[in-house]
């Protein structure tokens, strides 16, 4: 796999039980590029491993005044430098090429994980872990996968030239035969004190790198509620544990580093003391002694790869280990699906919890629990994160249906949408039935002020629709991006649409009129809204309360708030003191129920409006004006 052939039209099914594991299996996968760099390795390492041969044979041939034997050592070094251009060039090329692809099929995994997880993996694991493996330790991962037949070059290159040195000088070989595994495995007992501070580096570092990316996504809530300077204080705590363990870290590799510099340079003293007293002795020649000398010195330079491998595995281990946890993730459920790719219609039906929304009517769920509410508009859409039984679609369970046909049948919209960035006709560009255009989607979530101000902000924009939204829609207020997610959930068109919180971030006089928009753009079509806003439940045809995850009562709003004390406690932000102050008003079997207005609206016991009264007024008001 060359780089410009990337992607890669499969990247594989990973073995993610652990680190170690995920690594072999990454080496096994690109061992057509490990064997061309293994290759070029050899040859540039044995050609420079073999240049003080060729100094030895001239200096000893100027000694016996051998003008043939000069001209073959000056050939020779011509051949090793080639062999070490070409080596050096075509190892740095296989080197750079087996590093981006290895990291570029990670990415690929990790991206088909994601896609096929969905909302689902933010779940189970944290938004900052899953950014932190897909920057930073995919170059960690790559590293450690290029430096293997590095590696394994400059080892094989070392037993060769020991052998060499035994058979071309045994006096002087056997010392260096002898000295070169000491240096080699003298920092085998530092490795695993180092590896230790290294991962303890890492995961600091990884968690630091979550805490970032969670405070910059909950960054205008945090200016909001003034937190903002807390959770930097948290954050500069956190990079400050970084950059102590660090510290610690370099400490250590610093120290193995001075041993593999000390060692080779006692070596090269034992060399040449014993070298000379050989020499003295007439049992060696010059030229013997200066080819010894110069293969111990530049031996030096593939024994650093063996320090470069640890670091690189000491680096690489956690950030494979966190890429594997990511990858081992499945779904609950079969993504295939047991049935065949249909679209069925009719009621939507939980059976977990009794919940049914007839098909072509608007039902909306009232739940104190908004944990628990998630979890169950997850499971309306099927295949969801957790376990459970499926919800049925006009009889047929979800879970059995291939997900890209559940998905189809029935959209699920969450409490916290993400805009992707892109113009806003990119945005709007998804999946859909074609019933519903743009423009009508966008009128009934009310985005005409959203339209406005992206116009505004875009410079040579023309239409708004070709204004750029920025990443996540930072740029806009909570209200417009949950009207802008609404609008692209609308277009699709679904046979059954699940709304969770679609209004949490829309002032009142707003939140009335998307309620008027979706209910009549939605008209003859299944639409399930999970809110306790009174406006939103004041236009539904049908209220299912749940409690304590059952359904506990059925009916129309302003029924339940006179005869379900705990559904108007939901609705109404009633406290508990509230509740006990108004013992007359209480139902059979129920607790007090807060007093209403003639026309069916809670009202406050000083008199006050509820939220529904003040927009009557303003709707007065408005037509008056």
């Amino acid at each position: 796999m060359q780089i410009q052939d990337l992607p890669y039209p499969d990247p594989g099914v990973p073995d993610a039980r652990s680190g170690p594991r995920f690594l072999w299996w990454l080496f096994r996968n690109q061992l057509g590029g490990q064997l061309k760099s293994l290759a070029w390795g050899l040859l540039h390492f044995a050609s420079v491993s073999a240049l003080p041969f060729c100094v030895g044979l001239a200096i000893q041939a100027v000694v016996d005044r051998s003008g043939s034997r000069l001209a073959l050592a000056g050939g020779v070094m011509v051949l090793c430098c080639v062999g070490n251009a070409l080596g050096d060039t075509f190892l740095h090329r296989a080197a750079v090429t087996n590093w981006i692809t290895a990291a570029a099929r990670v990415q690929q995994l990790l991206a088909r994980k994601t896609a096929l997880l969905g909302s689902a993996l933010t779940r189970r694991v944290a938004a900052g872990e899953v950014v932190a493996v897909s920057t930073g330790d995919v170059e960690k991962i790559g590293w450690f996968v290029e430096a293997v037949s590095r590696f394994t070059a400059a080892a094989l290159t070392i037993v060769l030239v020991c052998v060499a040195l035994v058979v071309y000088q045994p006096a002087l070989g056997v010392v260096v035969l002898v000295g070169l595994p000491v240096l080699a495995l003298a920092v085998l007992p530092l490795l695993p004190r180092a590896t230790r501070r290294a991962d303890v580096q890492r995961d600091k570092a990884g968690r630091a790198t979550e805490l970032a990316s969670d405070t910059v996504a909950g960054l205008r809530v945090l200016r909001g509620i003034g937190g903002e300077e807390l959770f930097l204080d948290r954050y500069r705590d956190a990079s400050q544990e970084v950059r102590h363990a660090a510290v610690r870290s370099a400490r250590m590799w610093s120290l193995i580093s001075a041993i593999q510099v000390l060692l080779p340079g006692l070596l090269l003293i034992a060399v040449v003391w014993h070298g000379v007293h050989l020499a003295r002795e007439g049992r060696i020649d010059v030229g013997e002694l200066v080819t010894v000398y110069s293969s111990v010195m530049i031996l030096t330079y593939p024994l650093r790869h063996f320090e470069e491998i640890a670091m690189a595995y000491s680096f690489s281990r956690p950030s494979a280990k966190r890429a594997a946890r990511v990858l081992s993730l499945e779904r609950t459920t079969d993504t295939e699906g047991s049935r065949a790719a249909e679209i069925p219609t009719g009621d939507l039906y939980d059976p977990a919890t009794g919940l049914l929304a007839p098909a072509g009517r608007f039902t909306a769920v009232v739940c104190g629990d908004p944990d628990a509410a998630g979890r169950l508009a997850e499971r309306l859409g099927g295949h969801p994160s957790e376990e459970g039984t499926s919800a049925l679609l006009g009889g047929v369970p979800l879970d059995e249906l291939p997900l890209k046909s559940a998905r189809t049948a029935v959209l699920v919209q969450d409490k916290d949408p993400v805009l992707l960035s892109g113009t806003l006709r990119e945005l709007l560009d998804v999946p859909a039935s074609g019933a519903v255009g743009a423009e009508d989607a966008l009128s009934a979530a009310q985005c005409g002020d959203v339209l406005t101000a992206l116009a505004q902000g875009s410079v040579g924009a023309d239409d708004a629709m070709d204004a750029r939204i920025t990443e996540r829609g930072r740029s806009l207020s909570g209200g417009q991006r949950q009207r802008l997610a609404l609008a692209r959930s609308l277009i699709t068109d679904p046979e059954a649409l699940v709304l969770d919180e679609p209004t949490s971030a829309v002032d009142s006089h707003t939140e009335a009129r998307i309620a008027e928009g979706v209910r009549a753009l939605r008209a003859g079509r299944t639409t399930v809204v999970f809110t306790s806003s009174p406006l939103l439940l004041d236009r539904a045809d049908r209220i299912v309360f749940l409690h304590d995850g059952e359904v506990a009562a059925v009916g129309a709003h302003r029924e339940l708030l006179h005869t379900e004390p705990r559904y108007r406690a939901v609705v109404t932000r009633e406290t508990d003191e509230e509740t006990a102050a108004s013992p007359d008003d209480v139902p059979a079997g129920g607790k007090p129920a807060k007093p209403l207005a003639d026309d069916g609206r809670a009202e406050g016991r000083d008199g006050s409006l509820s939220d529904d009264d003040v927009l009557h007024r303003l709707e007065e008001i408005e037509e008056t004006a």
